[in-house]
């Protein structure tokens, strides 16, 4: 259900932003991730670059966000 996807890094610190569509369901994504055969390989990857406990899955580790901002330069 993910259309695309930026991750940015500052230090250990990541932001990733996802367009989805309007009927995108967060959890339902999750737990689907967590099943997918590569995702234990990424997980692993991604734990050089961020901090965070051993053995969090991606749900624990991306929270979903508002948008407090955006400009729009037109």
């Amino acid at each position: 259900g993910i259309l695309e996807m930026e991750i940015y890094i500052l230090g250990t610190r990541m932001c990733m932003i996802v367009e989805t569509p309007f009927d995108f369901d967060c959890d339902t994504a999750m737990a689907r991730l967590n099943t997918l055969p590569l995702q234990l390989e990424w997980e692993e990857y991604m734990s050089i670059l961020q901090q965070a406990a051993p053995g969090m899955s991606s749900a624990d580790e991306w929270r979903p966000m508002d948008r407090m901002f955006h400009l729009y330069n037109t």
